[in-house]
Parts: structure tokens; C-alpha cells; sequence
């Protein structure tokens, strides 16, 4: 017998700001105003980087997913490219939302926000912003950029500070932005160079696509600013906080800490690294635990038992 829906992907485009965001839209087969999620991908990453394997996982679920890219990445628009702004990507977020609610063929009132890595940050913020929300799911969320760089180590960001110098300058002269990686081998200037930080962003990336590993330098200093963690105290919907045990990128310790301070939090943890949460067992384990809690949060109508 099967329980699990069958769904449709639509390709969609929203306004946010100056510019737009694409996505994919999921929509359970023959529900009629199905809950929602909204997906959003981490440090520079693109929907095509595995957003589409936890969406179908919910779709099947009778969830309807939204999945979407940052502008200034992949295929939204926004200009400069590779322009990683955490006040634009918590707007995208907003506009997300609205477009959300401005489709009659889901459930309104039944509204969920997904983040992972950095976009797991941005979640505990969205939801703190939105209490018409009905959960959250914070999947190895960056929490503290203070605890982040401490991670990375202070000679590596030393190492950052020319091109840092360098995009400030491009900036004031309206030129195009000096670069930093977002990954790249231990002990090489990157947003992330712990061991498994190079090879585990090449495992996400889909064949086929060119994914731009870099990113204007300018966010370095913001980045060491946003401490997301701190709003899960004004979350006042359930949140669940999917936290890696070994994470070398968002340090489990401060993240635990913080995850503490929800009000309605709960909190599943995991012995598999930062980069493992995507693929593997450990994404089966993932997204089985954010299925069930999502489910209890929206309750979709269950799928039809067929012989």
C-alpha cells in the first residue's frame, strides 16, 4: 500500500526589493490548501543544492514546499553577483512569505519556515519577526558569528583582511567586488575551511551546474556581526533545532546554548558532521525527524491508502 503523496514541482519567480527570487513550487497531488514550507540554502548556496531532496520529502508528506535562491546567486536576479547581504537575504525571506500569501492554492494560515547553515540563522530570525508562523525547522543553524570566526581561527581571518580591504575599495569606486571563497582547503583565507568544508560544497552541487565558489568580501565583517541565536528566545512557535554533535562550521556548543532559550524548542542532535546532514543516512534520519515534527505542527491531510 502507498501513503505518500504524489506532487507537482512548478518553476516560479517572486519580486523581492530591486529584483526577483526564483524557486520551485511543490504542491501535493489532489490536496485541496495544503500547509507550507518555505526553504531557504546557507552560505552562498543555490536551491539546487539539495533544498529539492528535503521538499519532496515534505511534498510527499502533503506539505507544500517553497524552495528558493537568494538574489545575487544561481538564476535570481539582483546585481552585483555573489553578493551575500544578510539584510537583502532576510528581505528575500519576507518576500518569500508574501508570495506565499498571495496563492490561493495553499493554506495561508498554515506557514512554516526551513533553514539550513546560514539559512538555518536566518529561520530563528524569520521566526522571531513572524508570529503568524506555525514552526520552524533550524537544520545545523548558524548561530553566533562571533563563535563561527573563533572556529575558523584568527590567522585565517588576518588572511582575510587585504581582499576585505580591496572589495571595500571596488565598492567606494563602483567596481566590481573583490572575492573571498566560501570554501576552500584548511588553513586557505575561505568564509569556511575546516576539513570537510571544500568537499563537502562540491558533494552538494548537482551535475550539470556551475556553482560560483565565492562571494563579495564585504559580508566578512557583517557575518562576525549576526548573532541569529539570540532571537530564539522571541520565537514563540515550535522550532526544531537539528544540531550536528561534530559541526566544524556552526559550533554546537553556542548553538545548544541558544536553542535552550526557545520557548517551545525542541532539539534533535546528530553524530555526523556539518556537510553529512545533505546526503547519506544522516539526511534520511533528518528529514524522517523534520517530516514527523512538521506533520505535528501543520497536520496535512493524509495521503489515500491505494492497494
Amino acid at each position: 500500500m502507498s501513503t505518500a503523496h504524489s506532487f507537482t514541482r512548478q518553476d516560479i519567480t517572486f519580486p523581492s526589493g530591486d529584483s526577483t527570487c526564483a524557486g520551485w513550487l511543490y504542491l501535493p497531488t489532489g490536496v485541496t490548501s495544503p500547509p507550507v514550507v518555505v526553504l531557504g540554502h546557507g552560505l552562498g548556496a543555490t536551491r539546487e543544492m539539495r533544498l529539492d531532496a528535503f521538499a519532496e520529502h515534505f511534498a510527499q508528506a502533503g506539505i507544500a514546499a517553497v524552495a528558493f535562491t537568494y538574489r545575487h546567486f544561481g538564476d535570481s536576479g539582483g546585481h552585483p553577483r555573489q553578493l551575500l547581504s544578510i539584510r537583502r537575504q532576510l528581505a528575500d525571506w519576507d518576500a518569500a512569505l508574501a508570495y506565499v500569501s498571495s496563492r490561493t492554492d495553499v493554506d495561508r494560515s498554515r506557514v512554516a519556515v526551513w533553514g539550513s547553515s546560514f539559512g538555518g540563522g536566518h529561520a530563528i530570525t524569520v521566526a522571531a519577526r513572524h508570529p503568524e508562523l506555525r514552526a520552524a525547522v533550524a537544520q545545523c543553524p548558524f548561530t553566533d558569528g562571533l563563535a563561527s570566526a573563533l572556529a575558523l581561527g584568527p590567522l585565517a581571518s588576518l588572511r582575510m583582511t587585504p581582499v576585505l580591504a580591496r572589495d571595500l575599495a571596488t565598492r567606494i569606486r563602483g567596481k566590481a567586488p573583490a572575492m573571498v571563497p566560501i570554501a576552500a582547503a584548511p588553513g586557505s583565507p575561505a568564509l569556511m575551511n575546516a576539513p570537510d568544508a571544500l568537499p563537502g560544497y562540491q558533494a552538494l552541487q548537482p551535475p550539470g551546474k556551475t556553482f560560483r565558489n565565492e562571494v563579495a568580501a564585504r559580508v566578512i565583517p557583517t557575518i562576525a556581526a549576526y548573532r541569529p541565536g539570540r532571537a530564539a528566545k522571541k520565537v514563540t512557535v515550535p522550532i526544531l533545532f537539528c544540531v550536528s554533535n561534530t559541526d566544524s562550521v556552526t559550533p554546537p556548543a553556542q548553538t545548544l546554548r541558544y536553542a535552550g532559550t526557545a520557548p517551545h524548542g525542541e532539539i534533535k542532535r546528530y553524530d555526523a558532521g556539518h556537510f553529512d546532514f545533505y546526503t547519506g543516512e544522516t539526511f534520511e534520519q533528518l528529514v524522517h525527524d523534520q517530516t514527523e515534527f512538521l506533520v505535528r505542527q501543520l497536520h496535512p491531510a493524509p495521503a489515500a491508502q491505494t492497494p
